[in-house]
């Protein structure tokens, strides 16, 4: 029952307070240990380069995903 987890949608202003959203990018599931965010970072980036602003919350689950794709160097 108390198994928080949210999705990572891309949402017009006029259309968010209505619930809809244009599409869905990624996941993020706090309870998990390992693999808590799905994120597609292709469709984020699309979506930010056509203007889309990302809330702090979001903002900063995308800097965590960036920061663990990085290879590791040797």
């Amino acid at each position: 029952m108390n198994d928080p987890h949210f999705r990572v949608v891309v949402a017009d202003q006029q259309r968010s307070a209505k619930g809809g959203f244009i599409e869905e990018v990624g996941s993020y599931h706090p309870a998990l240990k390992k693999n808590r965010w799905n994120l597609n970072l292709e469709r984020v980036d699309y979506w930010m380069a056509k203007g889309a602003l990302p809330t702090e919350t979001v903002r900063t689950l995308i800097k965590r995903v960036r920061k663990e794709a990085k290879p590791v160097a040797a």
